[in-house]
């Protein structure tokens, strides 16, 4: 049971994708997953394809724990996918681990995916699924596009449910060949009348089978030019509109390589090109930078793109009315690495901006004491450490390290239970006792969860000598549940929501505490007309949430434990 209180909230995955002749494909997606690794310490695998086979390897732990070089010169292949999991539906096991495969015959496809559905239950049960078939929303994924290719549509898999006919828009990117000739639309996927888009016949009559974990897939010769089966593509124009809430996915054959972001873009993701004529698709910027891509572009919200030896083609499975941009605020306050380039603004820039703002909004107080004691303004790192730079460059006040961080251990809201995190706080950061002496500490962080992990900082302060602790916080309070790919817990355990400013400022034992408002946060990103999700901060929530939803959503639910036999009185 996870305790009450812990200050930051929990990403969901990172997600990697190469296609690249000629080149070792397992390399790049091992290069880029180590890039993401801060997006998810749980599990870590790949999946890679020579075009005839599709290889499966996954294992529980960090990119460099599941994988060596031994490993990577078994998979060999010019195409594959990787992936980085923290948990947000199902439970931290090697059943969850991703990517997820399954065996639809011509090798089977695999899939990747970053973010949380808001519909899980309600498609598993009208997919006559049981509790415990499957263990994720990425598994139920898995398997209706396995059900959709296995009988040419969603006829049987969804009954009754509406589709939505696929919308498509198909422009091609510079220097990129045009998409090949569509094929006649699979039955049953659009009503008499609506748009016809760019689809197939699927070509496989196999049955959908059981995953096929870390072991090479079903396999066969490849078939030949990709434009020939294309059963994975119209799977997903099938079933993507069915699916609710936050998902960027990442997905392969043998042959292609997609990338897909659900229609409110929640969680990042983009394309790069590498210069040997190949093609990248990640979480975030940095992985492109390490594997030596240049960056094209981020995906659209809506948007799928497809990739093979024909070239980048862009299709819209989603109609238009259900696209709104609402990226994730948090990727910039704290999820995304520094480095990376969301919305065209690089994180770190924003972070700067969001401490000077917040050095306008809420100074630090005038000293008192008599004679006036020195000031040091400090970032928690490493989220906080941009952020605590632009506050002194603002304010004035020095700017000094006061916590040294051990880069041997991960962030604590990453390790899945309550106790590691706990005592992870204090292996990983240590006060710098000369620089904090004496001295009013402006002590600036991204965030307040639960409030763990603040109140044991505020301690080691304390601790160390500081005369003075002001708590600065980029975000405005944080009130409310993620349903989108954070893992926050409900909101009864959500500090700023049961109890007011003043009252975590006693909580924590600081002598002043202030959150940057929510206009100054947008303003610090700096981009005009894009949009963004605040729903943790708000409760506006863009997507309808159930509201039975939550991790274990799709598990078998627990054996009752044994009532006590009664105890005769005497």
């Amino acid at each position: 049971m996870p305790d009450l209180l812990d200050d930051h909230p929990g990403e969901a995955c990172g997600v990697f994708g190469a296609y690249a002749p000629g080149l070792a494909a397992a390399y790049l997606t091992f290069d880029g997953l180590f890039a993401l690794q801060h997006r998810g310490q749980e599990s870590a695998g790949m999946a890679v394809s020579d075009g005839r086979q599709l290889w499966i390897d996954k294992d529980m732990g960090l990119v460099s724990h599941v994988f060596n070089d031994y490993k990577l010169a078994t998979l060999q292949g010019h195409l594959a996918i990787g992936h980085t999991r923290y948990s947000t539906t199902g439970s931290s096991t090697w059943r969850n681990a991703q990517p997820v495969y399954r065996d639809t015959g011509n090798g089977g496809f695999a899939l990747g995916h970053n973010g949380n559905l808001t519909n899980t239950a309600t498609l598993a049960e009208e997919a006559g699924m049981l509790p415990g078939v499957v263990a994720s929303d990425s598994d139920l994924v898995a398997e209706l596009l396995a059900r959709a290719m296995a009988s040419a549509g969603l006829e049987g898999v969804l009954e009754g449910r509406p589709l939505h006919p696929a919308t498509p828009n198909l422009p091609t990117l510079p220097g990129i060949a045009p998409p090949p000739r569509p094929r006649p639309r699979v039955p049953g996927a659009a009503t008499p009348g609506s748009p016809a888009g760019p689809s197939c016949s699927p070509t496989s009559g196999a049955s959908p089978g059981a995953p096929a974990e870390a072991r090479p897939g079903a396999g066969g010769p490849g078939t030949g030019p990709e434009a020939v089966d294309r059963d994975l593509e119209c799977a997903l124009l099938e079933v993507l509109p069915c699916l609710e809430g936050a998902f960027s996915l990442v997905l392969c054959d043998v042959n292609h390589l997609i990338g897909v972001r659900d229609p409110n873009g929640f969680r990042p993701l983009c394309l790069g090109r590498l210069e040997e004529g190949g093609w990248v698709l990640a979480s975030e910027t940095p992985a492109l930078d390490v594997v030596g891509a240049h960056f094209v572009r981020e995906l659209d919200p809506g948007e799928m793109v497809v990739i093979d030896a024909g070239g980048c083609r862009s299709l819209r499975p989603f109609p238009p009315g259900r696209v709104e941009p609402r990226l994730c605020l948090f990727e910039f306050v704290y999820f995304a690495r520094p480095d990376s380039r969301l919305y065209g603004r690089e994180v770190q820039g924003t972070r700067t901006r969001m401490g000077e703002l917040l050095a306008e909004q809420a100074p630090l107080p005038v000293d008192t004491h008599a004679p006036a004691r020195p000031a040091m303004v400090m970032g928690v790192p490493d989220s906080g450490v941009p952020a605590a730079e632009g506050f002194a460059r603002r304010s004035g006040i020095p700017y000094g390290q006061g916590l040294v961080k051990n880069r041997y251990i991960g962030r604590t809201f990453i390790a899945p239970d309550q106790h590691k995190r706990d005592l992870g706080v204090r292996r990983k950061l240590n006060p710098l006792r000369d620089a904090i002496a004496g001295k009013r500490l402006v002590v600036v962080d991204d965030s307040i969860v639960r409030g763990t992990t603040s109140k044991q900082i505020v301690r080691l302060l304390r601790e160390a000598g500081a005369a003075e602790v002001h708590l600065r916080i980029i975000s405005p309070p944080y009130r409310w549940p993620c349903f989108y790919g954070m893992d926050t817990g409900s909101r009864g355990e959500l500090l700023a929501a049961n109890l007011s400013v003043g009252e975590i400022r006693d909580f924590l034992g600081v002598d002043s505490l202030a959150y940057l408002t929510l206009d100054n946060l947008v303003a610090a990103v700096d981009a005009p007309g894009a949009g963004f999700c605040t729903a943790c901060l708000t409760g506006d929530y863009p997507v309808e949430v159930p509201v039975a939803l939550h991790k274990g959503v799709l598990e078998a639910p627990a054996a009752p434990a044994p009532r006590p036999a009664p105890v005769a009185g005497g």
